[in-house]
């Protein structure tokens, strides 16, 4: 199995919706850096966010897991972060993906096209959802109830995205090609 390394937004929208579980049945291990652990669960904990207990939880099951980084790949982070005028977090969590030869999940535009750049393969919480509802992880009327709490409130959906967000099982449905548009959608939404 490809190794999945995770930014801390996804993992803080799915335990907000009840669906961190879905990371496990869809990719079997995530991983990732300590400082995304520190930021969902160390902060969620000393916050009182009865959501981070679900991470400690992954933790604990250990699909879950926090990969340590070298001093090497930390300094190609910095000078990366510093480059691209993105946190040191990000940059570690792009450059562990690509040290593992692995896909990132994602919710950032600008750290989904600078894994586009390394070639790594993206997945963003919309995109995990649709693939959760392709495989009968989740329903249509779990989604359309995602699209209302996660989507106008986080995410800032407009009218337009969120009807090409619920009209996409449609689509999904009816086209052999249902990978390439799960993942091409990921665009329509971090437009």
């Amino acid at each position: 199995m490809v190794a999945v390394v995770s930014d801390a937004g996804p993992l803080i929208h799915l335990f907000q919706i009840g669906k961190l579980s879905l990371l496990k049945r869809i990719f079997g291990v995530v991983f990732v850096i300590e400082k995304v652990k520190v930021e969902v669960f160390d902060e969620g904990l000393r916050l009182g966010c009865i959501d981070a207990r679900a991470v400690g939880e992954a933790l604990t099951n250990g699909w879950l897991r926090v990969e340590p980084i070298s001093e090497n790949l930390a300094e190609s982070a910095g000078k990366l972060a510093q480059g691209e005028n993105i946190s040191g977090a990000d940059a570690e969590t792009l450059l562990l993906a690509v040290e593992k030869k692995g896909e990132l999940l994602v919710d950032e535009k600008l750290l989904s096209n600078l894994a586009k750049m390394y070639r790594l393969k993206v997945w963003s919480t919309w995109t995990l959802l649709l693939e959760s509802l392709s495989q009968d992880y989740i329903k249509l009327h779990e989604l359309e109830s995602v699209v209302d709490e996660l989507g106008k409130s986080k995410f800032g959906l407009n009218s337009k995205q969120t009807k090409e967000l619920l009209d996409e099982p449609n689509l999904l449905k009816s086209t052999k090609v249902r990978n390439k548009k799960k993942m091409d959608f990921c665009e329509i939404l971090l437009r």
